[in-house]
Parts: structure tokens; C-alpha cells; sequence
């Protein structure tokens, strides 16, 4: 098994902003400043208060047991799980979608042809229907290739037969998101969620090209929200009422690379956002928010990632890397009480540092602690994680060459 060697980057903290809750209100009406300092992971709060044995386990930090599941990978996106124990999973440059069971994998028929690749884009973020038992569906982010030549981003949604041999063309539920021209398939996003309400989350890039992300006509730079299974913009979108169809279906805007995309315990959706040399980004998410990118003019990578000279008010983000940055990706919210300091938790998927950072919010979206185990350093690059039904964790590599891998990582 090949293992890489990486550098050991230092974890810097900014300043943060408190939420004033996890309500998803569009008011900044009870939020105020404060900054928090980086640190072991503190105490979950629902068991800070117990005794005995019960505490002392949730203050526990466990070791992490990683095995290689699925092996011979070339640059996995995104994996979820399916019925049977079944996974399913994307792989972005060879755009096969395939299913893993009891040590076998299987590459369904799916029209791999048809997904534009290149650079940063081609077969990418993935869900898999609450429903899934009646609908057979499973919802991809992919590279495209347009009437008259061009390209862009678009979300599709497939259905898998019976026997998990084929994935069928159901329907496009969103298209139209930018692609670079001058380096084609650069930020392209592009990560799905579907939140507890049934609602789709896309999170997109700003295709390296100024005034993307601020456009609220450009579906670029974004989190969008809409129906999973009719494509339309969710009801209560800010701008449902827009007579610019893009516009619509924004949900929060401002936005350089959205990589990741996670729900926490509470219903608040939170996003990870890549940086440029700094400032990777953990952001709370509320509807109609300004995150604060403007490149422009000329695409200027030195700008601030939260730029507050801005009109208006721009949210700052919960958790930055500072300089320089991590390259983080996917993510999601570790739940389980053998999970101990970790339980409650963001799992945050690191490429260029090639590791998980866990980071700790309290209930008011404020910073509290980070942790890095040794265990998850060992891989080379990070692309996602992903919490089973069961607890454990699922995490891609992304190293390329073919010798990727889906990790399962079991607390001990």
C-alpha cells in the first residue's frame, strides 16, 4: 500500500461571529463579535454536565480504526450508502458511477460519455433519495456538454434498476452552472445535500471568473435550494419570487468554491469553501446570505475571502484556516456516542494537508476546538467524509494514479 508523506500545516483561527442560535432567520438582529482561540476538543455540551462513566466516555478522545474498503480508485468524489450494505460512489475523471458490495465493486451502465472532464469538473458530488426503497433514485453533479458545443455544471437525477446493474436518465433538475474558459472545469463545485426536509442543497463554484459569485442572475458561487424531485426552486427560497429564473433558486450567495456541504443535529446547513493561499472556510449557511468573495476586478486571488468593504453586510466565516490553507473539501457531522470528544462534531476533509480536521461549534455556531488525529495523516489527500447509518466513517482519497481509496474509519 503506497503511502505519501505531507506537509504538517499549522491550524490558524481568525476571528468569528456568533450566530445568535441555529435558527435560519434572515436577520443579523442578536449576533455580536467574538473570538475563540484553537484548541483540543472541549466536552460535548448535552454531556458536560453528567458523572460517571457516561461522562467520562463522551470526554474520551478513541482511537480511530482505518481500513482500505474499496480499493484501485482513481480520484473518488463522493460515496453514499444504498440498501444491503451496499455503497455507491463516484469517481470524477473516469465518470463511472458504481456499486460496492461485500468487497465487489460494479460499475453500472451509465452514459460515462455523456459527462464533460476537465480540470477540477467531471463526475462529482452525489445523493441518494430518503425515498430511495419506492423512487430507485440517486441525484449526481456532473460536467456537461451543451447544444452548440459549450459546457457547464449540471445536477441529474438517475434511477437504478432492480438489480443495481443501470442507472437510467430520470431527468435534469438544475443546469446552467458557469464553467472557467480560460481554464476549463476550474471551481466547479459542486456538492449535494438533501436536508431533513427533503429540500436539495447544490453547492457551487464561482468558475474563477469575477462577478460570479456576487451575480444573483449566475448560478455560480452559490448554494442553491430546490425541489429534489421536480428541479423547481424551493418555495421559500429569498428570491422565489424573482422574475430572473437563476435567481430564484439562490439560497446564499457570495461564494468562491463550494466543496462541501453538511447538516448538524440542529437543522442548520453549514458549508466548507475552498481559499485561495488563505482562508479556507467552514460557513453557517441562513437563507439569503452574502458571504463576502469579489475577486474583481481581474480575478484578483489576494482579495479577502470575506471582503467587509463591501455594501452591505457580509457574514464572516465559523472556522478559517488562515495561511496557509488546507484545500478542504467534503464534510459532514460525526454523531454517536462512541464517537466521545468527537461526537458532534465537523469532519472536514483536507487535500492539500492530508488529513480530517474535526472542528467543535457550541450550540451558537461559536468555535470551541479542532483536533487532528494521526490516524487520518496517513493517506495523502482527503477528499471527503461521509457518516454511515451505523456511525462509522466513510473517507475518499484523492491522490490520482489509480491506487485511491474508500477508507472506513471505526472509533476504538
Amino acid at each position: 500500500m503506497r503511502r505519501l508523506s505531507v506537509l504538517v500545516l499549522p491550524l490558524l483561527l481568525g476571528p468569528l461571529i456568533a450566530c445568535g442560535g441555529s435558527s435560519q432567520a434572515d436577520s443579523a438582529a442578536g449576533s455580536a463579535p467574538s473570538t475563540t482561540a484553537s484548541g483540543d476538543l472541549a466536552v460535548p455540551e448535552a454531556t458536560a454536565s453528567g458523572s460517571g462513566g457516561t461522562a467520562a466516555a463522551a470526554r474520551a478522545v478513541p482511537r480511530l480504526a482505518v481500513s482500505r474498503l474499496v480499493t484501485g480508485l482513481d480520484h473518488p468524489w463522493d460515496v453514499r450508502e444504498l440498501p444491503g450494505g451496499r455503497l455507491i460512489y463516484t469517481q470524477r475523471e473516469r465518470a463511472t458511477l458504481s456499486i460496492w458490495r461485500d468487497g465487489r465493486s460494479t460499475t453500472l451502465r451509465f452514459p460515462s460519455s455523456s459527462v464533460w472532464v476537465s480540470g477540477e469538473t467531471g463526475l462529482m458530488g452525489l445523493e441518494v433519495d430518503p425515498d430511495f426503497a419506492r423512487t430507485r433514485r440517486v441525484y449526481t453533479c456532473q460536467g456537461a456538454t451543451t447544444t452548440g458545443g459549450g459546457h457547464d455544471v449540471r445536477v441529474v437525477a438517475w434511477r437504478l434498476d432492480d438489480a443495481y446493474r443501470t442507472a437510467t436518465y430520470a431527468r435534469t433538475l438544475v443546469k446552467g452552472l458557469p464553467v472557467s474558459r480560460q481554464q476549463p472545469g476550474r471551481h466547479g463545485g459542486c456538492r449535494l445535500l438533501i436536508a431533513k426536509d427533503g429540500s436539495l442543497y447544490v453547492g457551487t463554484g464561482d468558475a474563477a471568473t469575477t462577478g460570479t459569485s456576487r451575480s444573483l442572475t449566475s448560478l455560480g458561487g452559490k448554494t442553491l435550494r430546490l425541489d429534489r424531485r421536480t428541479g423547481a426552486p424551493w418555495p421559500t427560497n429569498r428570491w422565489i419570487r424573482s422574475a430572473v429564473k437563476a435567481k430564484r433558486y439562490v439560497f446564499t450567495y457570495g461564494h468562491r468554491n463550494v466543496q462541501g456541504l453538511a447538516q448538524r443535529r440542529d437543522g442548520s446547513i453549514w458549508s466548507i469553501e475552498q481559499g485561495t493561499n488563505r482562508d479556507d472556510e467552514v460557513n453557517y449557511l441562513a437563507r439569503g446570505r452574502d458571504y463576502g468573495w469579489n475577486p474583481g476586478p481581474g480575478y484578483d486571488e489576494s482579495r479577502p475571502m470575506t471582503d467587509q468593504s463591501l455594501p452591505g453586510y457580509q457574514w464572516p466565516a465559523r472556522w478559517r484556516s488562515g495561511d496557509p490553507t488546507l484545500a478542504t473539501s467534503g464534510g459532514d457531522f460525526v454523531d454517536g456516542t462512541r464517537w466521545g470528544a468527537y461526537d458532534g462534531t465537523l469532519a472536514v476533509a483536507a487535500l492539500k494537508a492530508g488529513r480530517v480536521v474535526f472542528l467543535r461549534f457550541d450550540s451558537k455556531g461559536r468555535l470551541t476546538g479542532t483536533r487532528e488525529p494521526s490516524e487520518l495523516q496517513q493517506d495523502g489527500r482527503i477528499r471527503t467524509v461521509h457518516q454511515r447509518a451505523n456511525g462509522d466513517l466513510l473517507v475518499t482519497t484523492d491522490n490520482g494514479g489509480g491506487d485511491d481509496a474508500i477508507l472506513l474509519v471505526t472509533p476504538r
